[in-house]
């Protein structure tokens, strides 16, 4: 098994954010921590460990930045060559780290954003990797369920540390498959007690699985083109959706949909209240938590648990505007000797 220290990341209350709501109980699972950012460096360790079981001679795969940086690395930690299929306009520093890895990059226009590129790029590198018989490291249960399972361990980690008693979990999503994997996690642990709902978590411009899961459908909607400025959220495809629904409605979970305004506004406040900078897909988990309130889903005493899934370091192409950060200007000893004295 191939390792460079994933897994059993924080579980920390928060200090600001939850009293500010109203929640006693609110908690964050530090996926940014993980040795690349994060949550998708499970992901990439279980699947490198099977390619190197397969003695494969190279890694291709899609990513719109946290799964390609986590291949990258776990690839170069392995000995093996790593393409990255990327989507559209992807992040110029995500990129970046998956050149310092080692990865080769190929970015296709239009690619994760509209649909029928979308689903165009999936099946030209399908049929490669059939042909070559290797897999495809979509971080999807529909493409690559191996490594998927290592993703599964999120939800064990926060049930072992809150003993089992958890109310909801509230889930980022693109394509489902971190939603889906918590929620098979959940109900796969032996310390699982009825009870532990898992939210999906969609920005308005992608509500291909939250708007279904809220409003009884049994069945993700693919969209024409995705339209949210969040990274990493932008899947206008179905892939893991459907089945995403069935195991959150399992456990009694539901869909929110939010404004991209509003996860970039929790994005903020988790970096200025909480000291977590994260990236705005990470926010999104925390930004359902005004409607789950106003609707009166959750409970001030309830153990609330969000996905904190990657660090805000990967995309730091808005960090000025959003942080409305002031330009660093030098100054003389005198004016610092002047600005102390004001202290």
């Amino acid at each position: 098994m191939i390792s460079i220290g994933e897994g059993h990341t924080p579980l920390i209350r928060s200090r600001n954010i939850g009293p500010s709501l109203g929640l006693r109980n609110l908690y964050f699972k530090l996926e940014n921590l993980n040795p690349t950012g994060s949550y998708k460096d499970r992901f990439a360790a279980l699947f490198t460990s099977k390619l190197l079981e397969k003695k494969a001679p190279f890694c291709i795969a899609t990513s719109s930045g946290n799964t390609g940086a986590a291949l990258a690395a776990y690839c170069a930690a392995s000995g093996i060559k790593c393409f990255l299929v990327v989507v559209d306009d992807a992040p110029l520093s995500k990129i970046q780290q998956m050149q310092l890895y080692g990865g080769k990059i190929i970015m296709v226009e239009g690619f994760g954003i509209q649909s029928a590129i979308t689903s165009g790029v999936f099946k030209q590198l399908k049929e490669l990797t059939n042909e070559r018989n290797i897999s495809l490291p979509i971080s999807a249960y529909c493409y690559c369920p191996d490594g998927m399972q290592g993703v599964q361990t999120i939800a064990w980690e926060i049930l072992d540390d809150l003993n089992g008693i958890v109310q909801h979990i509230f889930s980022p999503s693109g394509g489902g498959g971190l939603t889906l994997a918590i929620a098979k996690g959940v109900q796969l642990h032996k310390k699982y007690k009825p009870g532990c709902k898992v939210h999906c978590v969609q920005p308005s411009g992608n509500n291909t699985i939250a708007g279904a899961l809220r409003n009884g459908l049994s069945y993700a909607v693919e969209i024409a083109a995705s339209t949210t400025t969040v990274s990493g959220l932008q899947v206008p495809g179905v892939l893991d959706g459907t089945e995403t629904i069935q195991n959150c409605r399992a456990l009694g979970g539901t869909g929110y949909i939010v404004e991209d305004e509003v996860i970039f506004k929790y994005q903020a406040l988790l970096a200025t209240q909480e000291g977590i900078f994260c990236e705005a897909a990470a926010a999104a988990s925390v930004s359902a938590l005004e409607s789950a309130i106003q609707n009166k889903e959750v409970k001030a005493e309830d153990n609330i648990v969000c996905l904190i899934t990657g660090s805000g370091f990967k995309d730091m192409s808005k960090t000025k505007e959003l942080f409305q950060l002031s330009p660093v200007s030098k100054y003389s000893i005198d004016h610092l000797s002047n600005f102390l004295a004001t202290l």
